[in-house]
């Protein structure tokens, strides 16, 4: 089985980079292992179960100012990233602004990059872009059924950790909602009390 075949395809590029087993690099291999169980990642895996996961990634880099992944893309979805060293910068597109981008965060070693569309394939919803060099360790979808069937229960405690992780970040969605509906009912309460007073 490809375990490479839906990891990262440069926009500009006509073959995917080159990428090679995490594992063939026994210093780095360690280091994913030990970055994947950072808070920012997926810290409910063990030392072992961590270094499992590793084993089925690949490593993959990006030059500065290389497209890690384009919002709306509906191609290379079926993979995740962990950033191992380099930052990247998430933007979204700004509404109403053909090609205008807002930078949302700045994502460093220890942080994933893409795990909704190893899940469920979906078009990207956020573009990232390499703000240095960046070396990151890919998941395929592929490499992750491989997981599943080779070692079923590290890869239910990593899809676990990934459902965790999504469900954190759509709690801090849902009180982000809140604080702007707040902030929008406030001013429109000035805006009803500035019209009365012009009245």
């Amino acid at each position: 089985m490809d375990t490479n075949a839906h990891l990262p395809v440069p926009p500009t590029a006509s073959a995917p980079p080159r990428t090679r087993p995490i594992k063939e690099v026994p210093e780095l291999a360690e280091q994913a292992a030990e970055l994947l169980r950072t808070p920012s990642a997926l810290a409910e895996l063990s030392s072992s179960e961590a270094r499992c996961v590793v084993a089925y990634m690949r490593l993959v880099s990006f030059a500065a100012g290389a497209t890690v992944i384009r919002e709306g893309d509906q191609v290379h979805t079926g993979y995740m990233l962990l950033v191992l060293s380099g930052e990247v910068s998430v933007e979204t597109a700004e509404p109403g602004q053909v090609g205008e981008h807002v930078d949302i965060s700045a994502l460093g070693p220890g942080n994933l990059i893409g795990e909704m569309g190893l899940l469920d394939g979906a078009p990207r919803s956020v573009t990232c872009v390499a703000a240095t060099r960046v070396d990151a360790g890919g998941l395929s979808r592929e490499a992750l059924e491989l997981l599943f069937t080779e070692n079923p229960k590290v890869g239910a405690k990593l899809m676990t950790a990934i459902a965790k992780r999504l469900a954190d970040r759509l709690r801090a969605a849902g009180d982000q909602l809140r604080i702007y509906s707040q902030l929008v009912a406030d001013m429109q309460r000035e805006i009803n009390a500035m019209k009365r007073r012009a009245l």
